[in-house]
C-alpha cells in the first residue's frame, strides 16, 4: 500500500521536473556547439598558419637554389678569370726568367772573358818584363878579367833572374802550400829583379805577412812600410795598412800608433771590409770607431790581386 503511495506521489512530481532538466540539456548542446565551432575555428587557423610556413619554406628553397646557381655561377667566371690571368702573366714571366739566366750566363761569360784577358795582360807583362831583363843582360858590359898583379877578387856576381811570371807564381804556389823557407826567398829574389813591375806590391805583401804570421813584429811593420811607401797605389794598401796596425797594437808601447793605422785605413778606404775590421781593432782597443767620410774609390789600373 505504501508502495502505490510513493509511486503515484513520483509520477505526480515528475511533471514538475521535467523542464528544469530540458533547460540544462539546451545549454549542454549550446556549450558543446561553441566548442566544435572553437576547435573548428582552431584547425582552420593551423591550416592557414602550416600552409603559410610551408609556402615560406618554398620560397626560401627557391631562393637557396638561386642562390647556389649564382654561387656556381660566379665560381665558374672566377676559375676562367683566374686561368686567363695566369696564361698573361705566367708565360711574360717565365720568358722574363728565361731573359734573366741569359743575361747572368752572358755576364758570367763577359766577366771570364774579362778575367782571361787580365792573365793574358800579366802574361804579356811578365814576357815584356823577361825580354827587357834580357836586354840589359845582353847590353851589359863583360865582367873584367882578373887582376894579374894579384888584386882583390871580383865580388860574386848575382844570380841570374828567372822569367818574372814563372818566378811569381813560383813563389806564389810554395807561400800558399806552407814552404816559407822557399818562398821568401823567391819572393825577394823577384823584387830584386822585378821590383817595379805590377805584381811586385803583392811580392812585398807577402814577404811582410810571413813575418807577421811568424809574430816577428818590428819585421813585419817594416816589410808593410815597404808597400805603403814604396808602393802606394796598388790593391794590397788596405790589407798592408790592417795588418801594420795589428802588428804595432800587438808590440808594447805602440798601441797608439796602431790606432793611427786603423785610422788611416778607415779614413782613406771608408767601404772597404778592411775598414770595418779596423773599427773593431779600434774598439778592441778602447777607442771610438770614427764615423766614415767620403773618399775617392780606387783608381783603375791597379794591380791584380793575387
Amino acid at each position: 500500500m505504501k508502495v502505490r503511495i510513493l509511486l503515484v506521489c513520483v509520477l505526480l512530481a515528475a511533471p514538475l521536473f521535467a523542464p528544469a532538466a530540458s533547460k540544462e540539456i539546451q545549454e549542454l548542446q549550446r556549450d558543446i556547439a561553441l566548442l566544435q565551432q572553437q576547435v573548428k575555428d582552431l584547425q582552420r587557423s593551423q591550416d592557414e598558419k602550416l600552409a603559410s610556413i610551408t609556402e615560406l619554406a618554398r620560397q626560401a628553397i627557391e631562393a637557396a637554389n638561386r642562390a647556389n646557381t649564382g654561387v656556381a655561377v660566379i665560381q665558374s667566371h672566377l676559375e676562367k678569370s683566374l686561368k686567363d690571368q695566369e696564361s698573361r702573366v705566367v708565360a711574360p714571366v717565365v720568358g722574363l726568367g728565361s731573359q734573366i739566366r741569359d743575361i747572368a750566363n752572358n755576364v758570367n761569360t763577359l766577366s771570364q772573358a774579362m778575367s782571361d784577358l787580365n792573365s793574358t795582360l800579366n802574361r804579356m807583362q811578365a814576357q815584356v818584363t823577361d825580354i827587357n831583363q834580357q836586354v840589359k843582360t845582353l847590353q851589359a858590359p863583360p865582367a873584367p878579367p882578373p887582376s894579374a898583379s894579384g888584386g882583390s877578387a871580383p865580388a860574386p856576381a848575382e844570380a841570374p833572374c828567372m822569367p818574372a811570371s814563372s818566378l811569381y807564381e813560383t813563389a806564389l804556389k810554395d807561400y800558399r802550400g806552407g814552404k816559407y823557407d822557399i818562398a821568401i826567398p823567391e819572393f825577394n829574389d823577384y823584387l830584386r829583379c822585378y821590383g817595379n813591375t805590377e805584381l811586385a806590391p803583392n811580392a812585398q805583401f807577402y814577404v811582410a805577412m810571413f813575418h807577421y804570421g811568424q809574430k816577428n813584429f818590428e819585421d813585419a811593420v817594416r816589410e808593410f812600410d815597404m808597400v805603403l811607401e814604396k808602393y802606394p797605389d796598388n790593391n794590397k794598401t788596405p790589407e798592408a795598412l790592417l795588418y801594420k796596425g795589428r802588428a804595432l797594437a800587438q808590440m808594447p808601447g805602440h798601441k797608439t800608433e796602431g790606432a793611427s793605422e786603423f785610422r788611416e785605413l778607415i779614413r782613406r778606404f771608408p767601404r772597404l771590409d778592411q775598414a770595418r775590421m779596423a773599427c773593431d781593432d779600434l774598439k778592441s782597443l778602447g777607442y771610438n770607431c770614427p764615423a766614415p767620410s767620403a773618399a775617392a774609390p780606387p783608381k783603375k789600373g791597379a794591380s791584380k790581386k793575387k
